[in-house]
């Protein structure tokens, strides 16, 4: 039987590449699919034993984690329901987060915040500059100063309950924000539990919220891991990110190949800076998107633990076996939801969220059906994290170990995803890593180039999207709550802003500030003097724009 071909969006010249899409057997990623297979299907070790697993499958635990990186996996611990949120003030965030936490009381899965933050916020702007006028608060939290971060987290036992905050350019001083808070809590470092998404590189590909160039952004996110190796024992400093590359239209193995890539392209950096690979990589952490493609979803993340354990081991030359795990945080594909019919998403969701946990993910976010509509209700959120309790204790997932392994199907599309994967990562290697490849303008190309495949299928009806280009009955029916946010939340932002600085002494601003610029020139880690700006009440956009004094500003490159 033949093995399954390459897709068209990982290569030129595919193996197979059908005239016209048949949903029926052409995948998203352009994978043909045979009707059955069989245990020709999969290579194995001893060929006079077909079923006989090799060393690409192993057991769950043990390398390279095809399985799992757990031997017990959710028979041991549920995986974490890590619900994002963030709107508003940080007050109206707050709340719901205590809501979060309140309705998730009873479940055997640990329960973890994840914050949404505002458009400036993400820009690295204070609420009340210029360019933030309309946009504060409306997609999330609005964070300017040390107060809000208190107000945003206030009663949350944070030495308690992991906190994931989902920041890139300006994730660096957002931190600074956070360990400052905790110490004026007096909550140590060494308690703090949580994750940094802090992945500068997706927004070079992606999602455009980048402030530096790719080196100085790079040389930041190395800061980050080098202080949390000293400090925060229990912190993930880096949340590499495939979630954003596939928003903006890749295909799950570009996905695969791109993510992993980016994370090598951080070992490598923060090798140069003189850091032990094992003294940094157990505290890099993954997150991926989980799309309508129920097996490549699962078989995207089987191939993800596999290619990341052997580049540890072998490309990397870690040690510690924690080292080559990859802990990988899994959310539902925001993009993939529907205005048409949105209650048609509270199954999507369901689908989605169920590849991510046969597919081994250590932490789970359930989109809400609303959020093509708005920002989500307090019913659209309870109905998403419904979905995971019911998929916890009602569908019996959990009950063994990667319930699909060994499926000959499953096998044979994991190697091949792998393969495509590994033919990518190559192909960024020849051309000198993936910084430079940000300034070929290579990512931002192939993922256009995948994109617009696909929205060719489904223009053409080839692919079917139930509600938008097909069953469109009941389109009609928009009666749905969507969640407001007043113009209020805005001008209370900016007014609360004018008064922190008015309180604050200006000669400690000025003197932090300075001390900010001298360490960015200086090459020095820019934490210590960041973790002392936010002390002395420096604003966000002042500590950003201090950095920017020094690396400039980046507007995008040349092939752009």
């Amino acid at each position: 039987m033949d093995t399954l071909p390459t897709p068209s969006s990982v290569s030129s010249t595919p193996a197979t590449k059908p005239s016209k899409v048949d949903p029926e057997t052409v995948t998203l990623s352009g994978y043909v699919v045979d009707a059955t297979y069989g245990a020709e299907s999969v290579k194995t070790v001893d060929a006079a034993n077909a079923h006989t697993p090799d060393a690409r499958i192993g057991h769950p635990g043990k390398f390279p984690y095809t399985r799992g990186i757990h031997e017990t996996m959710y028979r041991g611990r549920l995986w974490t329901m890590r619900q994002f949120a963030g709107f508003g003030s940080a007050e109206d965030t707050n709340k719901r987060f205590k809501y979060l936490l309140e309705n998730a009381k009873g479940t055997k899965a640990n329960t973890g915040l994840s914050t949404a933050f505002d458009l400036p916020t993400l820009m690295g702007r204070d609420s009340d500059d210029a360019l933030s006028v309309g946009e504060v608060g409306r997609c999330g939290v609005a964070i300017a100063t040390i107060d809000d971060m208190a107000r945003l987290y206030k009663d949350i036992p944070i030495g308690e309950v992991t906190v994931s905050q989902t920041i890139n350019g300006p994730a660096a001083v957002i931190w600074a924000m956070y360990l400052a808070m905790a110490q004026e809590r007096g909550i140590g470092w060494d308690r703090l539990g949580g994750t940094l998404q802090n992945d500068i590189l997706k927004e070079f590909h992606a999602q455009n919220e980048f402030i530096y160039p790719p080196e100085a952004s790079v040389k930041l996110v190395v800061d980050t891991m080098e202080f949390a190796g000293q400090h925060t024992p229990r912190w993930n400093s880096v949340s590499i990110s495939g979630y954003h590359i596939r928003e903006a239209g890749s295909t799950a193995t570009q996905e695969l190949a791109f993510t992993l890539r980016d994370g090598m392209e951080y070992v490598e950096w923060g090798l140069k800076r003189g850091m032990p690979v094992d003294a940094f990589a157990p505290r890099l952490s993954f997150f991926f998107n989980s799309h309508n493609e129920f097996f490549e979803e699962i078989c995207k993340l089987r191939a993800a633990r596999r290619i990341w354990a052997h580049a540890m081991r072998e490309r990397f030359g870690a040690k510690q076996e924690r080292s080559w795990l990859m802990r990988t945080h899994v959310q539902t594909a925001g993009c993939s939801l529907t205005e048409q019919q949105p209650l048609n998403n509270i199954v999507r969701v369901a689908y989605q969220a169920m590849a991510g946990v046969l597919g081994g993910c250590q932490s789970l976010h359930t989109d809400s059906m609303d959020e093509t509509l708005g920002l989500p209700t307090e019913q659209a959120v309870r109905v998403a994290l419904r979905t995971q309790q019911i998929l916890a204790h009602e569908t019996g997932v959990h009950r063994t170990v990667d319930p699909l392994g060994g499926s000959w199907y499953v096998e044979a599309l994991t190697d091949q995803m792998q393969q495509d994967a590994d033919a990518i990562i190559r192909e960024v290697d020849e051309m000198g890593g993936v910084v430079a490849g940000i300034h070929k303008g290579y990512f931002r190309r192939a993922i256009a180039e995948a994109s617009y495949r696909v929205g060719q299928e489904m223009e053409a009806g080839d692919r079917i999207i139930v509600g938008v280009n097909a069953y469109t009955e009941g389109n009609e029916d928009r009666n749905m709550e969507i969640l407001q946010i007043p113009h209020t939340v805005e001008t209370v932002q900016c007014e609360r802003l004018a008064a922190f600085r008015r309180a604050r002494d200006g000669d400690t601003v000025k003197r932090c500030l300075d001390e900010v610029r001298r360490a960015a020139r200086s090459d020095e880690n820019t934490m210590p003097s960041l973790i002392a700006a936010a002390h002395g009440r420096c604003t966000l956009g002042e500590m950003v724009q201090a950095m920017g004094d020094v690396f400039g500003r980046y507007s995008g490159g040349p092939e752009w």
